[in-house]
């Protein structure tokens, strides 16, 4: 009995002395992927499994491969996250509700952990509840955090949903143990997420510091050494040109957390923000960049040791079985998505010796790509719509990448303008049209020009009119003159006086379009729109509005913007005589904006 009780001793002092010794930790973390599988751009020239002899950025294999490299080579703890919108964004999320493929990737990878960002609702919390059960069928996957969703008790759309957090495939937290050390993650879908969640209802997301303090509470109570929380919120400076945000508001709030791993915000951080002793870091956005984070766990304390974004470019080989993986994808995605469109994965749409930007964290009102943009959807509405459009509108919001010099193929197209989803099984949001009065074309055109000053997303360009404006007048004052420009080039002056009753066509996407709807409430009941069909009777379904491209077809045949960018540019003069048609030079400098100052 005394030499057992001795060696019980002698066993605890080891125990105490393993737990005392530091340990290093290693935290690899990307955000706001958006499904950029492949390098780019363009992807004309994306070689992964070879190095120094492209200038793409980003891409799967090569993410895969810093992270294999990371975990053979660190000693301690090394664990692998990511900060949510890990989809939305590149052809490959056309086929994720049937394959679930990206996070099965994710986890050969090696991911550990990931949280649910506002673009996996794109498809509404039914659809991505297939997206997580194809994922799981396919095997194990990456942890899936959404720790502050709510679900609703009277309405059955997020059933689906709510049976995979039962299931344990959605989870509020996540507890990793390892080397006598617990670290518990949890996430925060932030309050700016959620307003850009418009098809998440009837999830909704329970307030972001209350559930953190909750959420601290219950992993220390299970004993967690290190809390890290992964924020689907972000970080941003303010106009002192300080750090704020809604991240920054957590870490002040929040005691007990040690790390957020931050993403929305698309935010590069070169060094970690220390606020109030947690460590906040993000990586920027579309795999550019991973980060890796250092610290040492002693005496019951979490240190940052060091931290720095890895480049993911070409000086990275990429890992061969992934790369492997994503080819036999690509070529599902042209066989079961592009092939029936008439285009293919790998041929030439156009080339470009200049960039087309649209940057809306820069000059966004000079851009060449937007009015590009707004030119290609008045184009191929008016070519394949009989009643056409008088005016086409698109969002700075939803430009999503811009064009870079060299050949351009149908994955760097769809890139553009990847958002959204429609009634068929092609990717993209559906081109409507609804009508208005000239005075009430006169007060939306008054509206916008306002609205982006509040964010530049709102910013829009057009295509199908001319507007002279006075900007020294105040609000509903400006617009002196609109001119509608019809297909042969001949304008026609608006009468925006009461008594006109002509009706004038609008085309953007579907979800653009129903910001016409609250025009009253952004001008605080000044103005009333509303909107229209064809008839002049008022829309009440706004699904209605959505343009059928071939009439003769039976069922409603959707376009789409990047359809409409693909085909405008394939319409453009082959120049070089290599069969492959080049951008018109007349977009290679600043469009000027429709609006003429006097």
């Amino acid at each position: 009995m005394k030499k057992f009780l001795v060696w019980m001793f002698a066993s605890a002092i080891t125990a105490i002395t393993f737990a005392a010794q530091p340990v290093k930790i290693v935290i690899i973390h990307t955000n706001d992927l958006h499904s950029r599988l492949q390098g780019y751009s363009p992807e004309s020239v994306f070689s992964p499994l070879s190095i120094n002899d492209d200038q793409t950025v980003g891409g799967f294999s090569r993410i895969a491969a810093i992270i294999k490299n990371e975990k053979d080579t660190n000693e301690g703890i090394t664990i692998i996250s990511d900060g949510g919108d890990f989809l939305m964004g590149t052809l490959f999320q056309s086929l994720e509700v049937s394959t679930g493929f990206q996070l099965s990737l994710m986890r050969r990878m090696g991911y550990d952990v990931v949280c649910l960002g506002n673009h996996e609702f794109d498809f509404g919390p039914g659809k991505l509840a297939e997206i997580l059960t194809s994922s799981k069928a396919r095997g194990e996957i990456p942890a899936v955090l959404c720790s502050n969703a709510v679900f609703s008790s009277k309405d059955n759309g997020d059933d689906k949903l709510e049976k995979l957090l039962n299931e344990d495939i959605l989870r509020r937290s996540f507890i990793v143990e390892r080397n006598g050390i617990k670290i518990g993650f949890f996430s925060i879908f932030g309050k700016v997420a959620d307003h850009d969640a418009p098809y998440a209802p009837p999830v909704t997301f329970a307030k972001q510091i209350s559930t953190a303090k909750k959420m601290v509470k219950e992993l220390k109570n299970s004993g967690c050494d290190i809390i890290i929380c992964i924020s689907h919120s972000g970080i941003e400076k303010n106009k002192k040109g300080e750090w704020s945000g809604e991240d920054v508001k957590l870490a002040r709030a929040v005691p007990g957390i040690n790390v957020i791993l931050s993403g929305h915000t698309h935010t590069k951080l070169e060094k970690p923000l220390i606020v109030n002793g947690v460590t906040i870091v993000q990586t920027g956005e579309y795999g550019k960049y991973v980060g890796r984070l250092e610290m040492t766990y002693a005496d019951n304390k979490t240190v940052t040791d060091n931290y720095r974004l890895i480049p993911v470019d070409d000086r990275v080989k990429g890992d061969e079985a992934i790369q492997q993986a994503i080819d036999e994808q690509r070529n599902r995605i042209t066989t079961e998505i592009l092939q029936p469109l008439g285009y293919d994965y790998e041929k030439p749409v156009t080339e470009t010796d200049f960039p087309l930007e649209c940057d809306v964290n820069g000059d966004f009102i000079s851009s060449n790509l937007g009015p590009m943009i707004a030119d290609a959807i008045h184009f191929y509405v008016n070519k394949h719509s009989p009643s056409g459009t008088d005016i086409a509108m698109v969002a700075a919001g939803v430009v999503r990448d811009n064009i870079v010099p060299g050949i351009q193929k149908a994955p760097d197209i769809f890139r553009i303008m990847s958002l959204g989803s429609g009634s068929d099984n092609i990717p993209g949001y559906p081109l409507a049209r609804l009508y208005v009065t000239g005075k009430e074309l006169k007060n939306i055109l008054e509206i916008l020009q306002v609205a982006y000053k509040s964010s530049p997303d709102n910013f829009c360009y057009y295509s199908g009119f001319r507007v002279k404006y006075d900007p020294g007048k105040g609000l509903f004052r400006k617009i002196k003159k609109i001119e509608i420009i019809d297909r042969e080039g001949n304008p026609s002056v608006v009468d925006f006086s009461k008594k006109n009753s002509t009706l004038y066509s609008i085309t953007a996407n579907s979800y653009m379009l129903e910001f016409i709807g609250i025009i009253k409430k952004m001008s605080f009941g000044l103005v009333n729109v509303v909107p229209k069909n064809a008839e002049g009777k008022k829309i009440t379904d706004m699904k209605t509005t959505v343009i059928d491209m071939n009439e003769v077809t039976e069922g409603l045949q959707e376009g789409k913007e990047w359809l409409a960018l693909m085909e405008y540019l394939a319409s453009m003069a082959d120049t070089d005589g290599d069969s492959i048609p080049e951008i018109d030079r007349k977009y290679s400098s600043s469009v000027k904006t429709f609006f003429e100052g006097n």
